[in-house]
């Protein structure tokens, strides 16, 4: 079976034709008159909201992965569509299941006169719309009223999602130009990857792509991953929902609690990613980068939650260290923090472990001060990921 495995759109390190197809898709996008707007790190208090919020309405969502939820719309010339003007105009579109980056002038928007959409199962195409468009709402307000960022890019503007984006495609997608993310419909088209966490890790590579901007190399590739899952998580424990309650897990509502993608507690559960750092590592056992995000995935939840056994949610962990000591949680919210604040100020295109540790005792250190027992969790959870 095929897991999905989100990637970035790059200029680089790419095929020729999906390099090609992204150039389409934004002279397609220039086009039609709408702009990116400048990549800005939001770091200090709130940004002013423009009045763009005329014309939103709450509606009924019905989604698969997220069950029954209130979404905001935007009502226009007597119709209602999947916009939200209260969140930067963020957009759901469905992709109809075209091929390439360079369709976008191909796809649809959704809207509808009652303001109720989807029905809950994969024959309403509406249906993982809704999903896409709740989870995206999150992720903005998870920022928003954590960091006070506004939007992927700090400049109070949403990105756009397309939902059934190719055929039995069990991935998704984020590129940052034009601003977007593709989620696919999963295997026979009927497991769209369109949970919570799912698109939360996507509309974080956004914010990282506006942020650190992470480089090529394995290792800095990797911490781009670990930010999306880290960030996913949060986004999941913010949202709290009855039908995805939060975890450390990831994607587990696309492949089920017994076989989630990814585990932050240990990552090795998934047969493919390291535990702990050592000199040469390059990649997950199949050469991924998104398996070697589980070093920094596996220090966030130690730093967050601690080493050992713990229940959480009804979901049982038990995270290793590499030489036995125990390590003691700082908790989610001080841990999200210090790794934004890296994430900010700290981390760059050259970032690898050693330097997100540094980035990391950095961020704690103005956050929190170096006699903290914050910084010092840093310290210990990094060694017990054995990066020193």
């Amino acid at each position: 079976m095929n897991r999905a495995r989100s990637t970035r759109k790059r200029s680089r390190k790419r095929a020729a034709l999906q390099m090609s197809t992204v150039v389409v898709a934004t002279a397609a996008l220039a086009a039609s008159g709408a702009t990116a707007g400048p990549a800005t790190a939001a770091t200090g208090g709130p940004t002013p909201v423009p009045a763009q919020s005329a014309g939103s309405a709450t509606a009924t969502g019905h989604g698969i992965r997220v069950g029954t939820v209130k979404i905001t719309t935007r009502l226009r010339n007597g119709r209602y569509e999947l916009t939200d003007p209260t969140r930067g105009g963020l957009t759901v579109k469905d992709y109809l299941n075209n091929e390439y980056f360079g369709d976008l002038e191909l796809s649809k928007p959704f809207t509808g006169k009652d303001n109720v959409w989807g029905n809950g199962t994969t024959s309403s195409r509406e249906s993982a719309a809704v999903d896409a468009h709740f989870a995206a709402e999150q992720a903005w307000d998870y920022f928003k009223n954590t960091f006070h960022r506004l939007g992927p890019r700090g400049d109070n503007k949403g990105p756009t999602l397309y939902v059934h984006f190719k055929k039995n495609f069990s991935h998704a997608q984020a590129i940052d130009d034009p601003m977007a993310a593709f989620f696919g419909d999963g295997k026979d088209n009927k497991k769209p990857v369109t949970s919570l966490d799912a698109v939360a890790h996507e509309y974080t590579h956004l914010v990282s792509d506006a942020t650190a901007k992470f480089g090529y190399s394995a290792e800095s590739d990797a911490l781009n991953e670990a930010t999306s899952d880290i960030f996913a998580a949060m986004v999941e424990f913010q949202a709290n929902l009855p039908s995805d309650p939060p975890d450390y897990l990831f994607e587990e509502k696309v492949y089920g609690k017994s076989t989630p993608l990814r585990y932050m507690d240990k990552p090795s559960r998934d047969g493919k990613s390291p535990d702990f750092w050592k000199p040469g590592i390059r990649s997950g056992k199949d050469g991924d980068i998104h398996f070697l995000a589980g070093i920094a995935n596996h220090f966030f939840y130690l730093l967050a939650e601690g080493s050992g056994k713990k229940t959480i949610n009804g979901v049982a962990y038990n995270s290793p260290t590499i030489d036995g000591r125990k390590v003691a949680g700082i908790g989610r919210a001080k841990a999200a923090r210090i790794w934004y604040e890296a994430l900010t100020t700290q981390f760059n295109s050259a970032t690898g472990f050693k330097q997100a540790r540094t980035g990391t005792l950095k961020a704690a250190a103005r956050l929190y001060g170096t006699s903290s027992p914050d910084y010092a969790a840093v310290q210990k959870a990094w060694a017990a990921v054995n990066v020193k």
